[in-house]
């Protein structure tokens, strides 16, 4: 493979984002227009409600298949073995997106080492805790993976949180790589090339979402946020789009991390009788659901994202939640991957942000493989060529065959396609749909695909 020359300083800047309303025809198999009958969120309420139909098989499928030969051995072996961190939640606000995460880093390490590993070593993996920006436990764990050696750091999870840990990061040579980071904000950070995701930034998150409620038929809108990086920066986002569709939101109520009254902004958010609600939180939603339905808030007119879609089945009584709906980017998590996961971590009730954390595993690994090196400032130089403009590939074993037979490579992971820009962001991505049940538990709904 040719080598990268060394990366510029960070001021690429996201270029007008090619979505529209429309849903993918492979993931929807309905109309974008609003519709009364069907399945799902299909019935009318009074708010005017009325979302198309979820399609048939929404998340199913398996993954595409891969070279499943032997894996040639390394021409170069390393003296210092590939050591990945990982810094992500297991307490905190954010703790329930940690199994999900924990377990793709674990099954993407799995796979290398089951393939001989990285340079004729195997990978160690240290995971540590993020907390969330309430404490400083990121800081610490950071500081203690630091000192441990590793080249690269997978996480955090929250935006705040990375935006506390990466200046300390990227600025000893380790490679920064966030699976689930998605504020605007860190793709003109002076990280000196460190710092990457498989994330989309919000301004695709926030187009969908905006944009979707649109197309529910919704023409007022009112939001509850959470005030950090992620919850305004989304909110923005969502905002922008909603307009520019030609709505209008009437309010939007601020809160802070580790409140927890919020009577106070649900009350001004029904007061103005938006047709949809959009909850851009975290798992503060656990106490803000109960209070909106409980004052006549149907679950129809609610619109959740990334931060708190989750189970909630041991929190609300059945139905609560049935037919809200909610974004989180990446494509939706096939079934042979979540068995994978499920070998990994058994107890495994969620997926999300699963498969970006697996990609970011794989792609550390093997832009180690192509820089022949285990240090951060060579890893970084190669982690866009391998995942653009070569042979397509999806899994370890078969993008490291590849490298080691001269080839060049274009990693497709399992939060669909990986070509970074320059500053380190997808330039492309998917944005997964989901529908509650009655259960309070999410199935997939619909998918869109947008270009940043």
């Amino acid at each position: 493979m040719t080598s990268l020359p060394q990366v510029a300083p960070r001021i690429a800047k996201l270029t007008a984002l090619s979505i529209g309303v429309a849903l993918l025809a492979t993931a929807c198999g309905g109309t974008s227009t609003p519709t009364s009958t069907g399945s799902g969120t299909a019935s009318a309420n009074a708010a005017g409600i009325a979302c198309p139909a979820p399609s048939a098989g929404a998340g199913a499928g398996t993954t595409a298949a891969t070279n499943t030969g032997p894996v040639p051995a390394s021409a170069t072996t390393t003296d210092t073995a590939l050591k990945i961190g990982s810094l992500l939640p297991t307490t905190g606000s954010l703790a329930f997106l940690g199994p999900p995460e924990i377990a793709g880093v674990n099954l993407g390490i799995k796979e290398i080492n089951d393939a001989g590993g990285v340079l004729g070593k195997p990978v160690e993996v240290i995971h540590r805790d993020s907390g969330d920006t309430k404490t400083d436990i990121a800081t610490q764990s950071t500081t203690a993976l630091l000192g441990q050696g590793v080249g690269a750091i997978i996480g955090a999870a929250s935006s705040g949180v990375s935006k506390t840990v990466i200046n300390q990061i990227t600025g000893a040579g380790v490679v920064q790589f966030s699976p689930a980071n998605t504020s605007p904000d860190f793709t003109d950070w002076d990280d000196k090339g460190l710092y990457w995701r498989t994330a989309p930034s919000d301004v695709l998150q926030g187009k969908v979402l905006g944009n979707y409620m649109a197309t529910c038929g919704a023409q007022t809108v009112g939001m509850i946020v959470l005030n950090d990086a992620y919850g305004t920066g989304l909110a923005k986002n969502v905002k922008s789009a909603f307009e520019a569709a030609g709505g209008k939101v009437v309010a939007e109520e601020l809160f802070n991390e580790g409140d927890s009254q919020f009577s106070s902004q649900v009350d001004k958010v029904i007061a103005a009788k938006p047709d949809a609600i959009a909850l851009i939180t975290f798992d503060q939603a656990k106490s803000i659901v109960p209070l909106m339905t409980g004052k006549g808030v149907k679950p129809t007119q609610l619109f959740m994202v990334d931060g708190n879609m989750s189970d909630y089945s041991k929190d609300f009584q059945a139905g609560t939640l049935k037919g809200a709906q909610g974004t989180i980017p990446g494509t939706f998590a096939k079934d042979d991957f979540k068995k994978k996961l499920l070998a990994i971590d058994p107890a495994l009730k969620d997926y999300s942000y699963a498969g970006e954390s697996y990609d970011a595993a794989n792609l550390i690994a093997l832009a180690s493989e192509a820089a022949k090196s285990t240090k951060g400032t060579d890893i970084a130089k190669q982690l866009k060529a391998v995942s653009e403009s070569g042979e397509k590939c999806s899994d370890f074993p078969s993008c490291v065959t590849l490298l080691r037979n001269g080839k060049d490579i274009d990693y497709d992971g399992q939060s669909g396609p990986v070509t970074f820009s320059e500053a380190g962001d997808p330039t492309e991505a998917y944005v997964g749909i989901y529908e509650f049940q009655d259960d309070n538990t999410y199935k997939a709904s619909k998918e869109e695909f947008g270009k940043l």
